[in-house]
């Protein structure tokens, strides 16, 4: 059942007032911190700048690719809700966990039914588990029916190249959160007519069930 949204790399202040101001809010709003491959990435200093704004009921997600502690130690006192982790071993999420207070949202990538089955090593640290493609700042594919069978209580949220367009009723059974970045936007850039259509499809599904 879709509970919610988030939607991923935000990296101007009109685009985050207008999620963080709309009718029906994402409940997520992530931030690419330390991948500077993205074209999403934003620097530190911008993103203090963003993260200034009153966030009323949306939670700030940090992304973060196989962090170091160079970045960890640099973002420790922003405003960050949940560290979304890509590449890194339970041990290390245990040890940013505790160290850090954060609520966790362990990213597999997935390419096969055996990339979802490391879900079960993650457990102990994880608050919610992110299902994406292994395309990274490429927006790929996977199949989204290998995530049909996974037994768990911790919220499933799902990424992996999503699009406007997509019948959301698809993800229903499968996930809680739908994880959306590429197709929000517009030649490259986050556009806010296609974000108030996302927001209003994901309300409208949530009204449903």
């Amino acid at each position: 059942m879709i509970k919610g949204s988030k939607i991923c790399g935000i990296s101007d202040l009109n685009t985050l007032n207008y999620i963080i101001n709309h009718p029906f809010p994402s409940q997520f709003i992530g931030f690419i911190c330390n991948y500077k491959k993205s074209p999403r990435y934003v620097k530190f200093e911008r993103l203090r700048e963003l993260l200034s704004v009153d966030k009323k009921k949306c939670h700030f997600v940090a992304v973060l690719v196989k962090p170091d502690e160079e970045i960890l130690e640099k973002i420790k006192n922003l405003p960050f809700d949940y560290y979304q982790i890509y590449d890194s071993t339970p041990e290390e999420i245990q040890l940013i966990k505790k160290k850090y207070n954060k609520k966790i949202i362990t990213t597999l990538t997935i390419k096969d039914v055996s990339d979802v089955q490391k879900y079960h090593l993650f457990s102990e640290m994880t608050d919610i588990y992110l299902f994406d493609s292994k395309g990274y700042e490429k927006s790929m594919a996977f199949d989204h029916k290998l995530i049909q069978r996974i037994k768990t209580t911790k919220p499933i949220m799902i990424a992996g190249n999503i699009q406007l367009d997509d019948n959301l009723e698809n993800y229903k059974k499968i996930a809680d959160i739908i994880d959306i970045s590429g197709g929000l936007e517009t030649s490259g850039l986050k556009d806010t007519s296609k974000i108030d259509i996302f927001l209003n499809k994901v309300e409208q599904l949530n009204n449903e069930t």
